[in-house]
C-alpha cells in the first residue's frame, strides 16, 4: 500500500522504516528537509513542499500526520486544501479526543475521512511494533488495515490469553477500531495516565529502597526535626539495579517498564545525568479531567500528575506558605537542607 507521512522526528521516521520493511511506498516530508533526504536513501519519496508531497501519492490518498498535538491544526490547515474526497487522513499523535470529534465533522463536509490513533511504542516501535488504537469511521479504518497491520507488533508479541483462540480480530496483532471518532486517542489517553501511575509506583517504591539505609546517618535531634526512632531498623545499603533485575523474573511487577527501569539503573545507579523534571503532554490531565466528569473516582492517577507538577516545582509557593505559616504560628525556623539533597 502507499502512505504520505507528515512528521518525521524519532517516532515517524521509524514508522516509516517499518511499513517500508513491510513493502509499502512511503511518501514523506517535514518541515526540516534533513529527516526526508535520509529516508529517501532508504526508499521512500522525499517532497519539499505540501503541495509536491499530495502530488506524489495516488486517489484516495492515506496520509498520516505524526507531529505534535500543538501543531496539527496548523498541519491540516497547510495540507487540507490540496486533499479531495475520499482522501484519508490519520491524526497519530496524542491529540485530545475533542479535537478529533470537531476535525471529524469539519473534515467530513470535504468528504474527507478522519482517523485518530493513539500510537504506543516509544523509540523501540521499529523493531517491536507499535500498539494502535483506533477511532474513525468503518470504511476508511478497514481501507487502512494493511497500514495498521504492518506497524503493529503481531500476534507473537505476547501470550494469547486463554479462550481468545476463537475471537477473531485484529487485537491479538496489536491494533484495535476502538469505536467512532475519538475513541483511538481517548483509550490512548486513559493508557498514558495508567503509565504515569506505574512510573510513579515503581519510583517511590524505588526511592524508599534506595533510603533503607537511613539509619545510617546522623540526624539532628531538636525540635524541628523528627527522630528516627529505630534507626537499627534501617541499616540496608541496598543494590537498586540488582533489585529491579530480580523483580523482572517471575515477579508479579514485571513489566516492560521494568525491563527499562533495570537497563537505567545498570547504566547509571544514581541516575545522575537526570534532574527529576519531569513533564506532562496533557494525556493524564484530560484523563483525570474525564475522570471528574464521568464521576469516577481515581485518586491514583491524579497524585500521578501531581506529582509530576511537583518535580518541575510547581509546588516552591506553596511549600514556601507552609514554612511561613509553621513560622507565624509557632515560630519555627526553617532548617537547611542537608548537603546533596534536592532543593
Amino acid at each position: 500500500m502507499e502512505l504520505g507521512m507528515i512528521g518525521l522526528g524519532r517516532m515517524g521516521t521509524s514508522m516509516v522504516r517499518r511499513l517500508q520493511r513491510a513493502g509499502h511506498r512511503c511518501v514523506v516530508y517535514d518541515i526540516r528537509p534533513e529527516p526526508a533526504r535520509a529516508l529517501a536513501e532508504e526508499g521512500a519519496v522525499a517532497a519539499t513542499s505540501p503541495q509536491e508531497f499530495v502530488k506524489q501519492l495516488a486517489a484516495p490518498r492515506a496520509i498520516w500526520m505524526m507531529v505534535p498535538a500543538g501543531v496539527v491544526e496548523q498541519t491540516l490547515k497547510t495540507f487540507v486544501p490540496y486533499l479531495g474526497g475520499d482522501d484519508a487522513i490519520v491524526d497519530g499523535g496524542n491529540s485530545y479526543y475533542h479535537d478529533d470529534i470537531r476535525r471529524t465533522k469539519e473534515l467530513e463536509a470535504k468528504g474527507i475521512h478522519y482517523v485518530d490513533v493513539g500510537t504506543s511504542g516509544g523509540v523501540w516501535g521499529a523493531q517491536r511494533g507499535y500498539c494502535l488504537k483506533i477511532g474513525g469511521p468503518e470504511a476508511a479504518v478497514r481501507r487502512l488495515d494493511p497500514i495498521f497491520a504492518s506497524l503493529a507488533p503481531g500476534a507473537g508479541a505476547a501470550p494469547r490469553t486463554p479462550g481468545r483462540a476463537n475471537r477473531g480480530g485484529s487485537v491479538e496483532q496489536g491494533y484495535l477500531h476502538c469505536g467512532s471518532s475519538g475513541a483511538g486517542h481517548f483509550v490512548k489517553m486513559v493508557h498514558n495516565g495508567i503509565e504515569y501511575a506505574l512510573m510513579a509506583a515503581y519510583a517511590e517504591g524505588l526511592n524508599i529502597l534506595r533510603h533503607a539505609n537511613a539509619g545510617q546517618e546522623r540526624r539532628s535531634l531538636d525540635a524541628e526535626t523528627t527522630p528516627l526512632r529505630h534507626p537499627e531498623h534501617y541499616q540496608y545499603n541496598l543494590n537498586l539495579a540488582d533489585i529491579a533485575e530480580v523483580w523482572r523474573r517471575g515477579s508479579v511487577v514485571a513489566s516492560w517498564l521494568l525491563d527499562l527501569t533495570a537497563t537505567a539503573l545498570l547504566e547509571s545507579p544514581d541516575l545522575a545525568n537526570y534532574s527529576g523534571r519531569v513533564s506532562d503532554s496533557g494525556e493524564g490531565r484530560w484523563t483525570i479531567a474525564a475522570a471528574v466528569e464521568e464521576s469516577i473516582p481515581a485518586p491514583v492517577l491524579s497524585a500521578a500528575l501531581y506529582a509530576r507538577f511537583s518535580s518541575r516545582a510547581e509546588s516552591e509557593f506553596a511549600n514556601k506558605v507552609l514554612s511561613a505559616l509553621r513560622y507565624q504560628f509557632g515560630g519555627h525556623e526553617e532548617r537547611a537542607a542537608p548537603p546533596g539533597s534536592p532543593r
